[in-house]
């Protein structure tokens, strides 16, 4: 009885937060920009055999950015007062928080696919299991990201605070991970470095699942991702809502 109370708010909420984009599908539109821009400007610089390095970094970026930034849209709600007269209907905390990451990463999934589809034109090549097994992986980083990112933003509650947790916290993490370029060409000191950023084997499984390699390791650490972000967030909405 508890799971069907659960998925029908996680539904509720999904619906909720998803039909505003559906009217009005300009963010999907502005998430991809930057995303065709890498592949115009940036991707051809790699050559032909760069675009199967090139493109799973390409969505684990997307995946870091576009859900890291979600927390923005709770703000107003939190500001407005919504979220203060949630806290007296019976939906479940966690319906609250899951549905929004739900709708993050449905939007992600879909990007991502035609972000790979658009790198098709250029020269990326992969078979429909590798695009499944990619896009999940991507999906599961989003959840993570999502999450800890709704957790932020209901803690500190502020847009200036968020924008600056974000900014001191997304850059120097995306940086470590090798999205743009090979972390094995700099000094041993920043290689090893970014062995510590989970982020980095993710980018390598990423990789792997479009060339030769082994996922495990970047599997296991967007798992451990995810429960930390899941687990922190639905703490988060429990505390604040309470």
């Amino acid at each position: 009885m508890l799971s069907k109370t659960l998925l029908r708010d996680t539904w509720l909420v999904f619906v909720r937060v998803m039909l505003p984009v559906l009217r009005n599908p300009v963010a999907i539109v502005f998430g991809l920009a930057q995303p065709l821009l890498y592949l115009g400007l940036f991707g051809p610089l790699l050559g032909d055999t760069g675009w199967q390095w090139f493109v799973p970094g390409l969505l684990v970026q997307m995946a870091l950015f576009g859900t890291a930034y979600a927390g923005f849209s709770l703000l107003p709600e939190v500001r407005t007062g919504v979220m203060e007269r949630l806290r007296v209907t019976p939906v479940s905390r966690i319906a609250l928080l899951v549905g929004r990451v739900g709708k993050d990463v449905v939007l992600l999934v879909v990007q991502g696919l035609l972000i790979m589809l658009a790198a098709m034109l250029f020269g990326f090549r992969a078979t429909p299991g590798e695009i499944l097994l990619g896009l999940g992986l991507v999906a599961l980083l989003g959840v993570a990201i999502g999450a800890l990112s709704y957790a932020i933003a209901l803690k500190v509650k502020l847009e200036y605070v968020f924008a600056s947790v974000l900014s001191s916290t997304i850059v120097p993490v995306m940086l470590l991970s090798g999205v743009l370029l090979p972390m094995s060409n700099g000094p041993q000191w920043l290689y090893w470095l970014s062995r510590i950023n989970p982020l980095a084997h993710v980018v390598d499984a990423e990789r792997s699942i479009f060339n030769t390699g082994s996922i495990l390791l970047g599997l296991t650490s967007a798992s451990a991702l995810v429960l930390v972000g899941v687990f922190y967030g639905v703490r988060t909405f429990h505390r604040e809502s309470a």
